[in-house]
Parts: structure tokens; C-alpha cells; sequence
């Protein structure tokens, strides 16, 4: 039982793809805030390093590790782990970053009055060299429909949300770009949000990352219209079938 005064089961879904070089040190921060109830699972979209071999490696029983089925990329990988969470509350987690000690006492308080909470994160360097206190501040981030219509400010590994929060999500639209996009995109519609100010990790950028969150935006301005035209359409279509 954990000593935040919320027992409610802590889901923690990950995706991983060859991440071998930080994986461990993630692992491990989370596990220390994991209960014995909880669940942290793993999807892995077919790694050729040694990823599977160190999340073997930690023995522990709160760990389920599971191979993509879904088409190949990190949004069918999420999802592939997102559908086997059976928490009340769902926290996403990236492979390369370290979670701050009380990250998930802090998330669940909030998680008790919101249905999407968000944290801050220090943003650093591949040695955990701090280069900037404030990835809010550097994103602008915040609620708001038309706000992250325009320009997204949830970031996955920041993000955690009520199960109920997962259901109306879930399955993600095939041709949706982002899934912590759409997860936000959703809950400002349908649910309550939060953004806490407090850091509540460390968020790694590397060469190797996959998402180009601070070091800016590699897609043409054609491309970033019609993904927002597809999430539009999608979210449309999502309110529809409520």
C-alpha cells in the first residue's frame, strides 16, 4: 500500500524500441513508487538491443512485458500497452526519462479532484544535465481547445488520467499523428484538466529521441495542416459516437 492516502490501482504504460541506453535507470525510478498492486507495462515494438533483456532483468512480479501486435510506431505501441492497463488511474512513461520521487503521490492527489493531470518536467541532456528547469515554459504549456489545436502542449510522458479518461480515447483513430495529442484533445473536450506546475521529472533529449518536442518542430507547414485537420475530423467524429 502506498503512503499517499489513495489506494486505487496505478497503471504505467510504456512503449520501448531499442532503449537499452537509459531503460534501466526509468525502470527502476518508477518501480520505487509503484505499490505492490500496481502494474507497469511494457510494449516493445521489436527491439534488436539488449531492451528486453534489462526489463527481464528486474524480476519483478509488477512488470508485464508484451510485444507490439499492432502495426509498427510508437502510436499502435502505446496503444498496444494502453489496452491492458486496468488501473484507475493510467500513467504514461517514456522509456529515457527518471521520474522525481513523489511523482506519483503528487499525480494521484490531483487525479482525485481531475480526470487528466499533466506535470512539468526539468528538461536535460542525455547525461540528466539540466538545460532548461521548465519544459512548461519552453512549450507555453497549458489547457485549452483551440490553444492545443494549434499548437499541442501535451506531452505524453508528462501526462497522466483517469481510466474513464483511456475509454473514451481508445481505439485511436489510424490516422491520428500523436497519441498524447489526442488523449489531451479528448479530455478538453469531455473531461477535466490540470497542469501542475511542480516538475515532476526528468525529460532526457537525446539524438535518439523520437518526438521533437523541444528542439523544435521538423515538419512543413503543410504537414502540420493536415494533421490538424485529421485531429479535428477525428475529434468530431469522436463526440459523435458518444
Amino acid at each position: 500500500m502506498r503512503g499517499d492516502g489513495f489506494n486505487a490501482m496505478i497503471s504505467v504504460c510504456m512503449a520501448t524500441y531499442n532503449g537499452e541506453k537509459y531503460i534501466h535507470c526509468q525502470i527502476a525510478s518508477i518501480l520505487k513508487q509503484l505499490a505492490s498492486d500496481d502494474e507497469l507495462i511494457i510494449s516493445d515494438d521489436g527491439s534488436s538491443d539488449g531492451t528486453l533483456s534489462i526489463i527481464e532483468g528486474f524480476c519483478d512480479s509488477r512488470i508485464s512485458s508484451i510485444c507490439n501486435v499492432g502495426a509498427p510506431g510508437l502510436l499502435f505501441n502505446i496503444e498496444n500497452a494502453l489496452r491492458l492497463a486496468q488501473g484507475k488511474y493510467v500513467f504514461l512513461a517514456d522509456q529515457d526519462d527518471v521520474w522525481l520521487p513523489g511523482r506519483i503521490a503528487e499525480m494521484t492527489s490531483a487525479l482525485h479532484e481531475f480526470d487528466v493531470v499533466v506535470s512539468d518536467a526539468i528538461v536535460t541532456d542525455q547525461y540528466l544535465t539540466v538545460t532548461h528547469p521548465s519544459l512548461f515554459q519552453l512549450l507555453g504549456s497549458g489547457s485549452g481547445i483551440i490553444k492545443n489545436l494549434i499548437k499541442n502542449t501535451y506531452v505524453g510522458c508528462c501526462m497522466a488520467f483517469r481510466k474513464t479518461v483511456l475509454e473514451a480515447a481508445l481505439p485511436f483513430p489510424q490516422d491520428t499523428p500523436m497519441h498524447d495529442w489526442w488523449i489531451g484533445m479528448i479530455g478538453e473536450l469531455n473531461f477535466s484538466i490540470c497542469f501542475l506546475r511542480r516538475p515532476l521529472l526528468y525529460y532526457r533529449r537525446h539524438d535518439a529521441n523520437l518526438s521533437c518536442t523541444v528542439f523544435g518542430s521538423k515538419y512543413a507547414i503543410k504537414q502540420k495542416f493536415v494533421w490538424r485537420y485529421v485531429m479535428s475530423k477525428n475529434l468530431i467524429r469522436r463526440q459523435l459516437e458518444f
